[in-house]
């Protein structure tokens, strides 16, 4: 939100930083002095959605941005964001990260408006809530307020209106949501983002995180923003958030994950010692807790993985022949780092254990000859409702084996796992600010029958969550 500014351009880089959160297609919406409200969106990432001539026919002060990864409703177009919707206080576009748990519920109360409908998410049902709470005659804060309260589960929004910028987060902040300025404060060319890295990008100064239950309402040209809670619950932000989703160069509690990710891999060494003579971590998410792992334990850090970093979504999959043949095409192992090497490997999760696998199988024909991995998190035995993108529980190798039996099904010599405590140490904060449900099955929100039988599909949890998280060989 800025005057003078280009602020479609500004929301573009703000979208190519965050880029990691979604993947499946970008748009942009533009509040024009003319009152218009101009919109583009389609499939793709950021890059190829637009262009520069795309970028100047969307002149305006106000710009909502969003990166879709679908957790509700399938990867097509219809399915892009922002929302935009008209009302009796003229146009809105809200662009949502998270996911409702009782989505089917808010669909069904707002079935007078179903012929409307034009897609299958529940961003959508955020944006017609507020919709009919605007035509029932609130003005938008209210709307806004009210249609947060129809909503359970995880929604960080930011919402363009006639009257200024709004964010917002659910009571329990699942999902990030930072604010900065650009310029002068009292010039108030406020910015919001997912995350910090966003901000940083267009050379906007980080002022604070969207609290959780806070409502913000940025007005142009109001050096202060109006700050409020329009709900009171205790904080449980998503921890793989900061094992994994977020950047590593993005903040939270004030430092970089980075550093948080270097903490946990000391952690890691500290309780899992094992012999070797290399660390290596599986790039990127790995890399910073294989650096804390070597630190503590002495072993010498190489980089025994390349990576291609221009591996994206890919439309073009190999054959099966090809496969077979052992295609790599987003990582090679070196077989000068790891021939004849007692290797340890870093990565920050096992969710099926395919790719886990094959990594193992690759790092061995490279002429590793002991391969000991290592998790800087525990074991995945749930299903995320909140937003990232998990399979099913019978999908989910910890939910289904024991620790030995995952070690043997990779083919490692020795596996063990960063215990919870061991992660929430890490992170210097108090251990109940964090939703750990993918671990432990503690889910802060209560949600539809329904929904939680869609993907819980072993409670109770496998025989792996209740196993010692300690080394084990493998048979």
């Amino acid at each position: 939100m800025a005057d003078q500014q280009p602020v479609a351009n500004l929301a573009y880089f703000g979208l190519y930083a965050l880029q990691h959160r979604g993947q499946e297609s970008a748009g942009i919406a533009v509040f024009g002095e003319d009152r218009q409200v101009r919109l583009h969106k389609d499939m793709g990432l950021v890059s190829q959605v637009f262009d520069q001539d795309v970028l100047e026919r969307l002149p305006g002060f106000l710009a909502i941005g969003h990166n879709r990864y679908s957790t509700t409703g399938s990867s097509k177009v219809c399915n892009a964001q922002p929302v935009l919707l008209n009302t009796r206080l003229g146009p809105f576009a809200l662009a949502h990260n998270g996911n409702l748990v009782n989505a089917a519920e808010l669909r069904h109360d707002l079935a007078d408006l179903a012929s409307e409908l034009t897609s299958t998410t529940d961003s959508e049902l955020i944006a017609f809530a507020v919709q009919q709470a605007v035509d029932g005659g609130l003005d938008w804060d209210g709307a806004i307020r009210q249609a947060a309260g129809r909503c359970r589960g995880a929604f960080s929004l930011v919402i363009g209106t006639p009257d200024g910028l709004f964010a917002l987060r659910d009571g329990h902040g699942i999902r990030p949501l930072v604010f900065g300025h650009l310029g002068e404060t009292h010039q108030a060319q406020w910015v919001v983002s997912s995350e910090t890295c966003g901000l940083d990008i267009i050379g906007a100064g980080f002022d604070d995180d969207v609290q959780p239950g806070e409502i913000i309402h940025f007005r142009q040209g109001d050096p202060t923003p109006l700050r409020s809670r329009w709900i009171e619950e205790p904080a449980k932000l998503c921890v793989f958030e900061m094992i994994y989703f977020a950047r590593p160069d993005s903040r939270f509690f004030g430092e970089s994950l980075y550093s948080y990710r270097v903490r946990i891999g000391e952690v890691l060494a500290r309780e899992t010692p094992v012999d070797a003579d290399i660390v290596i971590g599986v790039p990127d998410s790995g890399i910073p807790a294989a650096i804390g792992y070597s630190q503590v334990s002495g072993i010498p850090f190489g980089d025994g993985l390349i990576k291609n970093r221009y591996v994206g979504r890919t439309f073009i999959q190999p054959t099966q022949a090809m496969r077979e043949a052992g295609i790599r095409v987003k990582l090679n192992p070196l077989p000068d780092v790891l021939a004849g090497k007692r290797v340890v490997v870093i990565d920050d999760s096992i969710v099926r254990g395919t790719t886990s696998r094959k990594l193992v199988a690759a790092l061995r024909d490279a002429g590793a000859t002991e391969v000991h991995m290592r998790i800087s998190s525990p074991p995945v035995t749930h299903p995320c409702f909140y937003g990232i993108d998990t399979d099913t529980q019978d999908q989910l190798i910890a939910a289904r084996l024991t620790l030995e039996e995952i070690a043997a099904h990779l083919g490692v010599d020795s596996l063990a796992y960063l215990s919870k405590e061991g992660m929430v140490e890490a992170a210097q904060a108090h251990s109940g600010h964090f939703c750990t449900a993918c671990f432990d099955g503690a889910y802060p929100i209560e949600m539809d029958e329904s929904v939680r039988s869609s993907k819980l599909m072993l409670e109770p949890a496998g025989l792996a969550a209740r196993r010692r998280l300690v080394a084990a060989a493998a048979p």
